[in-house]
């Protein structure tokens, strides 16, 4: 026997929220808004059981996106931006029913009725004309029953699955801690050692602390044939962004934010452009070649590094800085020294400025580098670009797994709708 459909606003109210987000008063009732955590307000509007739709894009800007829908009961109030859709007769629709139906469907049968060209919205008019079907109410408790059952094992496996993430970026940290340790490569006694090179200028006119350094230092357990040196003695140049903004334009020089860099890699997928005249204004101190490093210092990605790739020409945006390796380092191999938990647990330890994190650049310019004589240095790039490679495929594995439990789950459910 086939299940009746109904129009949602044949079976449902459909009510818009009446609180100003921004001038909600934190209270004793849950506030529904956009983002997945629940506010507060002194009053509710509701009180009973519903389905909470945004009617404004998740992204704005002429997109169409619903990152989610909501289900709320008890005495709770809703953002002026979101709407609140209850069933009329509890006997013959199910309100968590309908969430799990509507939120299984969103893109179909939401986002797609979106309207608008900059501001994308979701009419009221529209969310009524959506299609339910409406099983009888023991129906509706056993598919409910149903996607309980398929969400906690979708949780495990996500849990799972993170889990092994988890293990694969700690295998990661293991081989970059050895490698720091002098254990990924054996020793040969014909490598030339490192000799540090004496600056004529004294330590304070050389960039970087010396009282910094010898904390630093002290703590530190290298190979006894390996050289240290601060940064600002192992790298030819290092220089700090212009700490303004540039002017964005829509064609022109490529020029960098730390959004787009990650350890060992550059992101170019999406980039922006600054003009000729702001690319020679910002490359006075020293134009990024390749295998320069850039490192950042400051904002949400603190402490990470990557080198420059060949054949590309680019300038700093804000919070990084540009390092130059010297004659008694391998760049990749800086590059990796500067990415290890040697590095970016000092980073951390000594960030300054809490609501706007940042690395000290004395703080910077003194970090102990290692210094293995060049071969061995070379051997241990090669070594460690073998690990990284395994660790990146068995990363490839563990999402393709993901994604292979993420289409069993969506069957699954597809299954538990059609009946």
């Amino acid at each position: 026997m086939a299940w009746e459909t109904a129009k949602l606003g044949e079976v449902c109210t459909i009510e818009k929220g009446n609180i100003g987000i921004m001038k909600a008063v934190p209270g004793e009732f849950p506030l529904v808004v956009l983002g997945e955590e629940r506010r507060s307000h002194n009053e509710y509007q509701f009180n009973d059981e519903a389905v909470i739709i945004p009617l404004v894009s998740s992204t704005g800007h002429g997109h169409r996106s619903m990152k989610r829908i909501f289900f709320q009961s008890g005495k709770f109030a809703v953002g002026s931006i979101l709407c609140a859709v209850i069933p009329k007769n509890k006997t013959t629709l199910s309100a968590e029913f309908l969430y799990r139906y509507l939120d299984f469907n969103k893109e179909r049968e939401l986002v797609a009725r979106m309207k608008g060209m900059a501001n994308v919205s979701l009419p009221i008019k529209e969310i009524a004309a959506v299609e339910i079907p409406l099983p009888p109410l023991a129906i509706q408790q056993q598919l409910i029953a149903r996607f309980q059952e398929i969400e906690s094992g979708k949780n495990q496996i996500s849990s799972e699955l993170k889990h092994q993430l988890t293990l694969v970026k700690e295998l990661r940290q293991a081989y970059l801690r050895e490698a720091m340790q002098g254990q990924l490569v054996a020793q040969d006694e014909r490598d030339e050692q490192i000799k540090i090179p004496v600056p004529k200028t004294t330590i304070a006119a050389n960039g970087f602390d010396a009282r910094v350094y010898s904390e630093l230092r002290d703590s530190l357990n290298f190979p006894a044939h390996w050289a240290v040196a601060p940064l600002a003695r192992v790298a030819s140049a290092i220089v700090d962004c212009p700490h303004s903004t540039p002017k964005w334009t829509t064609e022109g020089m490529i020029c960098i934010r730390t959004n787009q860099f990650y350890p060992g890699s550059l992101d170019l997928s999406d980039v922006r452009f600054v003009s000729q005249a702001t690319y020679l204004e910002r490359i006075q101190r020293l134009e990024p070649i390749e295998d320069d490093i850039l490192y950042s210092r400051e904002g949400g990605i603190l402490g990470v590094a990557c080198r420059v790739p060949a054949n590309t020409q680019l300038c700093l945006g804000q919070r990084m800085m540009l390092i130059r390796a010297g004659t008694t380092v391998d760049a990749r191999f800086l590059e990796m020294v500067l990415n290890s938990p040697l590095i970016t647990e000092i980073a951390r330890n000594r960030t300054i400025g809490g609501a706007a994190p940042r690395i000290n650049v004395a703080t910077v310019k003194a970090y102990p580098i290692p210094l293995p004589p060049l071969a061995e240095q070379k051997r241990i790039v090669v070594k460690l670009k073998t690990l990284m490679k395994h660790c990146d495929e068995l990363e490839a594995s563990i999402r393709q797994g993901s994604a292979h439990a993420e289409t069993l789950l969506q069957v699954a459910l597809k299954e538990a709708l059609a009946g």
